[in-house]
């Protein structure tokens, strides 16, 4: 398996926002959305098996796991490392950019689903498996980025259809104007969440964070 990087840092967004959490990198994403902020996972990497992963992540002190990406479902070996981290007893969030079936963990226990659903700003909407969202359940959660009305009649319309159980979470695109994506979910009264990536306001976008 292709590791990009192990940090411990503060989880930046969605339902563990705030918590101290241990984040694992993996390499590799088979999309390429025009406003990606971790394009140095494409490629950059150090192969480790699932020892080695469990041993860089035992020297902090959390129980709380997000292994992202990348696309960590485009990784062969990632349900033996989900498998890992549940017998070691941690809470695990898996982000997943929606282009991959989810259904294979869907209702773990212990394991969070963060979906992705891409937006056409991304220029990767067109290969999200919607159906997906059928999968999650209440402890999961659903993310949409957006950048423009667009995006946002786009992801509007998306909830609307499919009806997702879980919590929902409309988050803007980094430098653009949270404000507008705001006034917008308060006029149409969306049952969404808006999400500021804390994590960037603390650190700005350097790696490792």
């Amino acid at each position: 398996m292709k590791v990009n990087e192990i940090f411990f840092s503060i989880q930046g967004e969605g339902l563990l926002v705030g918590i101290p959490t241990i984040f694992v990198r993996l390499t590799g994403c088979n999309l390429r959305c025009r406003y990606c902020d971790t394009t140095y996972a494409y490629n950059e990497g150090t192969k480790m098996n699932i020892k080695e992963i469990l041993g860089g992540i035992e020297k902090f002190p959390s129980q709380f796991i997000c292994v992202t990406g990348g696309e960590p479902l485009a990784q062969k070996d990632i349900g033996k490392l989900i498998e890992s981290l549940l017998k070691n007893r941690f809470l695990i969030c898996v982000e997943t950019n929606g282009s991959y079936s989810i259904k294979k963990y869907a209702g773990l226990k212990s394991l969070c689903i963060s979906l992705d659903i891409k937006c056409p700003s991304s220029g990767s909407h067109k290969k999200m498996m919607l159906d997906n969202i059928c999968f999650l359940t209440k402890k999961d959660q659903l993310k949409f980025i957006i950048k423009d009305k667009k995006d946002f009649m786009y992801a509007k319309e998306v909830i609307e259809k499919y009806k997702p159980v879980c919590p929902v979470f409309f988050q803007p695109v980094w430098q653009t104007d949270p404000a507008k994506l705001a006034s917008w979910i308060l006029r149409d009264g969306l049952p969404v969440r808006l999400s500021l990536q804390i994590h960037k306001l603390i650190w700005g976008t350097k790696k490792g964070v």
